[in-house]
């Protein structure tokens, strides 16, 4: 293979001979591009170089020629010295002395002068609009010149956001391959070799928010600061119907309501008893993290996947979930926010079930009507049997769940407390207190106490509303 020409046969002043002989090309063969046009050299000089690089190295290689410049110069210096080792047994030892130190002056000198004016070469040329020929030789002009490139960025980022997303899975060279990629870090070697040096380093996978340009230190840094990992939260409320957790969800992951609607159809799919009306009561209530480009399958999907190992804890078996969430969704409807009571509550709907009576729960209506925001209802509205979920009209529990219960709530569906009362009303809705009756005359002097609350204020009206 022929030898990549030498600086100095790049930088030559045009019409010089080369720093080491070259085999000239044969007639029969084209011309050296550098001697055809000789004007090329004054307008172009990267141009002139590049194509006597590419002529050298077409051109047939001496077997004698020294096959680098540095062969080249160490035969130069055997020659020079052989020549004066035959002079110094000849001659007196001091003549050879001075002889040999003050005659090879001028030839350093001369070298010296040459990297010089290569240097200056290579500056003019970039300040003069040598740009182009920078960035074709720059990896050489570096190595030559020992300007060797950083591997790293010294700064925290130059400002641009750039988001990088860490699978499941990824190791240390995936990271640094992804960050280079990115433009976070300036090469694949800077951030590896600095997990090198901390072993124990692990990485959570995810979306982060990070900055271009930033060196490895800064970059590994910010990836184990959670607060530069993107996740969306949705925070579902206990009672709080389905749609409206989608709603909720929806805005946390800026997804359309349109789409979990579209995903809650095929229910059963998502892990919903095949017996359930709907994914009512399967949504688990609770604060969630998501991240960047996750569907409304897997949301919904992780949501029911909670309230079933809920469940499971909880120590209902997968044939009752249904039965059980639609009582704990009526009580965690019908409850203020006193967890005793939810358990009393519980006790009077069972009681009354186990008595062959009507649970006449206002929030079933309410909730067949579509009216999800409140727990009251008119007379025609408990009248209408056509409402499902009417159990003034209809025996037992309603069809399904009417809301999603949280733990409370379920467990007071499971575990209700001991006790012989009928009815309950809560007598102040902003405080949540609910008296329990036993007789029906009890419990209508229980209502107009509560009726009396409502008219007491137009505050407390709001809420009888």
């Amino acid at each position: 293979m022929a030898e990549e020409p030498s600086w100095d046969d790049i930088f030559r002043p045009a019409g010089s001979e080369p720093s080491r002989p070259v085999v000239p090309t044969p007639a029969a063969g084209p011309e050296p591009v550098s001697t055809a046009h000789p004007t090329a050299r004054l307008s172009d000089p990267f141009a002139v170089a590049a194509a006597e690089a590419r002529a050298a190295q077409a051109a047939p290689v001496d077997p004698n020629q020294p096959s680098s410049r540095r062969e080249a110069r160490e035969a130069e210096a055997q020659a020079q010295g052989g020549g004066q080792r035959g002079g110094s047994r000849g001659g007196s030892g001091r003549g050879s002395r001075g002889g040999s130190g003050r005659g090879s002056q001028p030839l350093t000198k001369k070298r010296r002068l040459g990297w010089l004016w290569a240097l200056l070469i290579v500056f003019v040329l970039i300040g003069g609009g040598g740009v182009a020929g920078w960035v074709m030789f720059e990896p050489q002009i570096r190595h030559v010149l020992g300007w060797e490139a950083p591997i790293d960025y010294t700064t925290t980022g130059n400002g641009t956001k750039v988001t990088v997303v860490i699978q499941s899975g990824d190791i240390g060279s995936d990271v640094a391959k992804t960050l280079q990629q990115a433009g976070v870090t300036k090469t694949f070697t800077a951030f590896y070799q600095l997990l090198l040096k901390k072993p124990n380093v692990t990485f959570e996978p995810g979306s982060y928010s990070l900055q271009k340009e930033m060196s490895a230190a800064s970059a590994l840094a910010a990836l184990q600061d959670p607060k530069n990992k993107i996740v969306h939260v949705a925070v579902i409320k206990e009672g709080v119907s389905a749609q409206s957790a989608f709603v909720q969800l929806a805005a946390a992951t800026s997804l359309p309501v349109a789409d979990f609607q579209a995903a809650a159809k095929d229910y059963v799919a998502l892990g919903v008893p095949s017996d359930a009306p709907s994914i009512e009561g399967f949504l688990f209530p609770a604060t969630y993290t998501f991240d960047p480009g996750v569907t409304a399958t897997q949301v919904l999907k992780q949501l029911v996947t909670t309230m079933n190992q809920h469940l499971d804890k909880a120590g209902v078996a997968p044939a009752d979930r249904l039965k059980v969430l639609t009582m704990a969704s009526i009580v965690q409807r019908e409850s203020g926010p006193s967890v005793s009571d939810m358990h009393k509550i519980a006790r009077v709907f069972q009681n009354r079930l186990d008595q062959g009576m009507r649970l006449q729960s206002d929030a079933t209506v309410a909730y067949g009507t579509g009216h999800t925001e409140r727990v009251t209802t008119t007379d025609a509205e408990r009248a209408d049997a056509s409402n499902p979920y009417n159990t003034y009209a209809h025996n037992g529990l309603p069809v399904g769940p009417i809301g999603l219960p949280g733990d409370a709530a379920i467990d007071s569906a499971l575990h209700p407390t001991p006790g012989p009362w009928l009815y309950f009303v809560a007598v102040n809705l902003k405080t949540g207190e609910t008296v329990f009756s036993t007789t029906n005359a009890e419990h209508n002097a229980a209502v107009k106490q509560w009726q009396a609350w409502c008219h007491a204020s137009p505050e407390n009206a709001a809420y009888c509303k």
